[in-house]
């Protein structure tokens, strides 16, 4: 795309939401000449200071409503993932017709960098994080953020605001923002594995599968998808999608890709092998943590970085907060914080992940998933489950029969004090709540700082 297609020149745009996403398409669209309107439902504190930041560069707010009017005679209109797609606003613009885009879509159409997208229900940030840290190794230049938050990187708008473009863009992207693609089309894309999550919001299944298969959509024989191996769901996402596949797992089955050979990370992305470290020398606790340090690696091969390069890599990566992340040892006890396992199959990993036996935090905002694989992955290791927070009741009746159950009736800081006190010498003390933390904090990482701080006798 020219430069002076990317010209807005006084088109309209209206961006629906005024999260730190919807605040960076507005400033996108304002750099590039657009006549931009924003509303938010909210006018909390820091959505009136985003407000006046983009009122000053010549922005209309609204704040406390939405102009139905004003965003459906926009030629463009960007929606940030945070709002529901039965929300009023949305509800009324898919009466008049009206169509939208996600945040990412608008950036995409802005950048001049090669882009790899990682999506996938659990390990996208990881695998995300490591591939910018294994191309920054190499000594090629990189963009990291999308719906990757925790302070790693910034929306996709802001990276397509940078004043020099990178060689890569690493992108982090949801179901919610695949859903209202149009013309995204990543380079390389990573699906990281599939599994239920989000039904608090999907009808099913099938519908969250239907977005996250939207990454796809404009496939060419160019493109290059690095895939979990195994995985009928994935196979069947993918269908017959155009591009070169790149495969992922504990062994290789001939196929192009990374895989484990004799406790080693190698890849094969041409003819011959390409052993990178042992296992023991990779800082990711669990087999899901190889399974992403895998996919990085073969995603970063193939944007250019060499095997000597990936190894430095691989072995200076450290665990990204709230993912598995050892933040104490007290009384021979370890604390772990995996407060990013916001569904079952992320909990699960977490079990199966820790040889150690466990003492297990569960709870929070319950997601409506199935919980029967958690408790049999409880089965193994977990010799106490402590069930907090608005799920408690359904944890602890989904548990009862595989593990000891105790159900509180406050929130985390009660189920930490109960499951310190039953917690043995060389147990680990791990929350892997398998729930969101919308009842009681305002997202994970809020609740991973409070975990934290309680390992750390900050109380």
């Amino acid at each position: 795309m020219g430069e002076s297609e990317r010209e807005l020149e006084g088109t309209r745009v209206a961006v629906v939401g005024l999260g730190t996403s919807g605040q960076a398409a507005a400033r996108l669209a304002l750099e590039h000449g657009g006549d931009v309107y924003v509303s938010d439902v909210r006018d909390d504190s820091e959505v009136a200071a985003r407000g006046g930041e983009l009122a000053a560069l010549g922005a209309r707010v609204d704040l406390g409503r939405h102009d139905v009017e004003a965003i459906a005679t926009s030629p463009t209109v960007v929606v940030s993932p945070g709002i529901p797609p039965d929300s009023p606003v949305l509800v009324a613009l898919r009466d008049r017709g009206v169509r939208w885009i996600s945040e990412p879509e608008f950036a995409f159409r802005f950048f001049s960098s090669a882009l790899i997208a990682v999506t996938g229900t659990n390990g996208k940030t990881t695998t995300a994080a490591l591939t910018a840290h294994l191309l920054e190794a190499a000594g090629i230049t990189v963009g990291l953020g999308g719906n990757i938050g925790a302070g790693l990187g910034p929306p996709a708008s802001a990276l397509a605001l940078r004043g020099h473009a990178p060689d890569w863009l690493v992108v982090e992207v949801s179901s919610f923002q695949l859903a209202d693609i149009v013309a995204f089309a990543p380079e390389i894309g990573v699906l990281t594995n599939l599994a239920p999550d989000h039904l608090d919001r999907y009808p099913s299944v099938d519908a969250y599968y239907r977005d996250k298969a939207r990454l796809f959509d404009n496939a060419t024989e160019r493109s290059r998808w690095i895939l979990p191996l195994g995985s009928p769901a994935v196979d069947s996402l993918v269908g017959e999608a155009p591009g070169r596949r790149y495969y992922f797992g504990a062994t290789s089955h001939g196929l192009a890709g990374g895989y484990l050979r004799d406790g080693i990370l190698t890849l094969r992305v041409e003819e011959s092998e390409e052993p990178l470290i042992p296992r023991a020398e990779l800082r990711l606790l669990g087999d899901h943590n190889v399974a992403n340090a895998l996919a990085a690696s073969v995603a970063a091969r193939l944007a250019g970085g060499s095997p000597p390069e990936l190894r430095e890599g691989l072995r200076s990566f450290e665990p990204l907060p709230h993912r598995l992340e050892p933040v104490a040892d007290r009384d021979g006890v370890l604390w772990v914080n995996d407060s990013k396992a916001t569904n079952v199959s992320a909990a699960c990993s977490a079990v199966s992940s820790l040889q150690r036996p466990l003492v297990l935090l569960l709870g929070g905002h319950d997601k409506g998933e199935d919980l029967a694989p958690l408790a049999v992955a409880a089965r193994r290791g977990v010799h106490v489950a402590v069930a907090f927070g608005e799920a408690s009741g359904r944890i602890a009746e989904a548990l009862a029969s595989s593990v000891r159950v105790i159900r509180v009736g406050g929130g985390l800081d009660h189920a930490v004090r109960v499951g310190r006190r039953e917690a043995r010498r060389n147990d680990v003390l791990l929350l892997a709540p398998a729930c969101s933390s919308f009842d009681e904090f305002h997202n994970y990482e809020e609740r991973g700082d409070r975990f934290r701080a309680l390992a750390q006798g900050d109380d």
